[in-house]
């Protein structure tokens, strides 16, 4: 079994009720990466709904989580045609640390009508890229390589840029196939981009997240960018793609963090 799949496996406590044991596996700076987290949510929406693709998710993040016990509890909201839609909660020692709103649908992917105003980033070859991520208590990359993109990395090095993008390439570092839930991980693996112009000098937590999902990826490595454009009042936004390497979108977020000076 993949590293990943072990550790998002729930137990089931009666109805929309499970039990999680939160892996120090994906984290970053010592605390659980918050796509991780989301996917463990996922899960218990589609454990208990009758509807098996994962179409949207929005998670409010309350309170930091720790590596650990938790419960997870999933309340369903309503249901039409072709959406059904759930509320699903974390807790850890009886406080609630992430509450999501859970969008299923009968299929993640319907390529009919498809039209797209813009292309899949433009990336180096893998192999002429940076990898990111080699530091004590970041290990979420020990098990994702994530590969920047030349040309945006100056900031790794105290050499700043004008634009607060970032761009690179994405997998398993056990090549495991990505599914939906595990988007969710993808969408929230990758350092925040106004590190490219403001330098790595901050505490970026997320607030809000929310992810979509539009396609099933068909290749092992990813292709993301993540692009912020304003910073002001204390807090940044980070809208995402993903692509597969074939040019497909299989996913697009936006994450609203608070911005403090370390």
């Amino acid at each position: 079994m993949h590293a990943y799949d072990e550790d998002i496996q729930l137990r089931p406590e009666g109805t929309g009720r499970y039990q999680a044991m939160v892996s120090d596996r994906w984290s970053i700076n010592q605390t659980p990466d918050g796509g991780y987290l989301m996917a463990l949510l996922a899960g218990a929406a589609l454990e208990t709904s009758p509807k098996n693709g994962l179409s949207i998710l929005t998670a409010n993040f309350i309170a930091r989580s720790q590596p650990g016990s938790a419960e997870i509890v999933a309340g369903h909201m309503g249901a039409s045609r072709h959406f059904d839609r759930w509320q699903v909660s974390l807790f850890q020692a009886g406080d609630e640390k992430i509450r999501a709103m859970v969008t299923l649908s009968d299929s993640t992917a319907d390529g009919t009508g498809a039209r797209y105003e813009k292309s899949a980033p433009a990336l180096a070859p893998p192999d002429d890229c940076v990898q990111f991520g080699q530091m004590p208590g970041y290990t979420l990359f020990d098990n994702m390589d994530v590969l920047l993109d030349p040309a945006c990395v100056g900031w790794t090095s105290g050499k700043l840029g004008d634009r607060s993008q970032l761009r690179g390439w994405i997998k398993f570092k056990d090549d495991r196939i990505f599914d939906a839930p595990a988007l969710l991980l993808v969408a929230d693996a990758f350092p925040p981009p106004v590190f490219a112009t403001q330098g790595m000098v901050a505490w970026v937590p997320t607030l809000e997240m929310s992810v979509n999902i539009r396609n099933r990826p068909q290749t092992r490595w990813l292709k993301c960018v993540f692009r912020t454009r304003f910073l002001n009042g204390g807090m940044v936004e980070e809208d995402g793609e993903i692509w597969d390497a074939d040019g497909e979108l299989v996913a697009i977020s936006r994450q609203v963090a608070q911005y403090r000076k370390a």
